[in-house]
């Protein structure tokens, strides 16, 4: 579940993108591919609930460190099975952010 604390993000849910605003909710039903940013020109907070709860505090500070240039795209995709976050191809989501 994704609560828009501030800004704007958008969200992908299967094939459906949706832009979310401050106190908005989005809910991505299990084993859903899913995928969120800021919106373009956008910065947003994001409080993200995942349920069963994993241990992803790292994932999200390996993505931060990722952001700033301290960690590589080799990294994150070996953290995978780890974090239980799996990197999938979604066209949609791909036109979204290229028009972006």
């Amino acid at each position: 579940m994704f609560y828009i604390l501030d800004g704007r993000a958008r969200v992908l849910a299967g094939e459906e993108i949706v832009t979310l605003e401050a106190g908005d909710v989005a809910s991505v039903p299990p084993l859903t591919p899913h995928a969120f940013a800021a919106a373009p020109g956008c910065t947003a907070d994001l409080l993200i609930i995942v349920a069963p709860g994993i241990q992803r505090f790292e994932y999200f500070r390996l993505l931060d460190r990722l952001r700033k240039g301290e960690a590589t795209l080799e990294e994150l995709l070996a953290s995978q099975d780890l974090y239980d976050n799996h990197f999938l191809n979604s066209p949609a989501w791909t036109r979204d952010r290229q028009a972006s």
